[in-house]
C-alpha cells in the first residue's frame, strides 16, 4: 500500500531513511524544509540522486513559516494512503513505524479517517525523562495542565513528533489548521476530536537530542498565547471546522 513519510527537517535523520523504510508497498519520501540554513535540502537532494529507485521529494520554502507551516504544506502535498509526520532530528526510531502501522490497521483497516500518534507518556518515570533537561520537563508539565483546559487532555503526549495519518484524515485536518508555531500538534488533535476522527496513542521509544532551540520563558509564553488564541477562536466560532 502506498505511503508517504514527511520529514520536518534538521539534517540528522534524513540519511537514515533508506536503511529503515523497507515497508510493504511503495513509499514516497518528502522533505519539507522551512527555509532552514543548515543545508538540509542539499542533503535531501543528494540522497535522491544516490537512490534513484526511491521517490524522494524535496520542498524548500522560501519564507520561514514555522514548524507547523512547513508540516502543513508538506502534508497537503504528500502522496500515499498513509502519511507519517516525523521530526528529522532522530529522537524517534523509524523502526517504531511498525507499531503505528499495526495500530492503524486495527483502527482504520480501509484507510478511513484516523490518526495514530507516537507517545512518550510511558517514559515519564524512566531515566530517559528523569535525566532530561529541566527546560523540557518544565514545558511538559505546564503543557499538560493547559491541555486539559483546551480540550485535548485525553491525549497523554500531544507533542511527540511521530504521527501517522490516513490520507482521508489529513485532507480534513490540515486545511483547517491555523497555528504554525511548535504547538500546532495540539490544534491537529483538537481538530481531529471536533471532526469525529478516531485517534489512537501508541508507546514509542524516544531519546533527547542535543541542540534544542527552545527558550523556557519565551516559548512557554508563546505556547500559552497560542493555546488561548486557539481556544478563543474555536469558542467564538471564528475558526469553524467543516465536518
Amino acid at each position: 500500500m502506498d505511503q508517504a513519510l514527511l520529514l520536518y527537517t534538521t539534517t540528522t535523520a534524513v540519511v537514515l531513511i533508506p536503511a529503515r523504510s523497507s515497508r510493504r508497498g511503495h513509499t514516497n519520501f518528502s522533505s519539507s524544509d522551512d527555509g532552514s540554513k543548515d543545508d538540509t535540502s542539499a542533503l535531501a537532494l543528494k540522497l535522491a540522486i544516490q537512490n534513484p529507485q526511491s521517490e524522494i521529494r524535496v520542498v524548500t520554502l522560501e519564507k520561514n513559516l514555522g514548524k507547523g507551516g512547513a508540516v502543513r504544506h508538506g502534508m497537503l502535498h504528500a502522496r500515499g494512503h498513509r502519511l507519517l509526520m516525523v521530526d528529522a532530528d532522530g529522537a524517534s526510531r523509524f523502526e517504531d513505524l511498525e507499531l503505528l502501522w499495526k495500530a492503524m490497521d486495527e483502527l482504520a483497516p480501509q484507510n478511513e479517517p484516523a490518526v495514530v500518534v507516537g507517545s512518550r507518556a510511558h517514559l515519564v518515570k524512566t531515566e530517559a525523562v528523569v535525566k532530561r533537561s529541566l527546560l523540557r520537563n518544565i514545558l511538559m508539565y505546564g503543557l499538560h495542565t493547559i491541555l486539559r483546559i483546551v480540550g485535548v487532555g485525553h491525549i497523554r503526549d500531544t507533542q511527540c513528533g511521530f504521527k501517522l495519518f490516513t490520507r482521508r484524515a489529513a485532507q480534513r485536518i490540515f486545511p483547517a489548521q491555523h497555528l504554525t508555531t511548535w504547538i500546532f500538534d495540539v490544534e491537529l488533535l483538537l481538530l481531529a476530536k471536533q471532526l469525529g476522527i478516531h485517534v489512537a496513542e501508541v508507546p514509542v521509544e524516544w531519546h533527547e537530542v542535543a541542540g534544542s532551540k527552545l527558550n523556557v520563558v519565551k516559548d512557554s509564553l508563546q505556547m500559552l498565547r497560542d493555546l488561548l488564541v486557539l481556544r478563543g477562536n474555536h469558542l467564538v466560532g471564528r475558526w469553524k471546522v467543516t465536518s
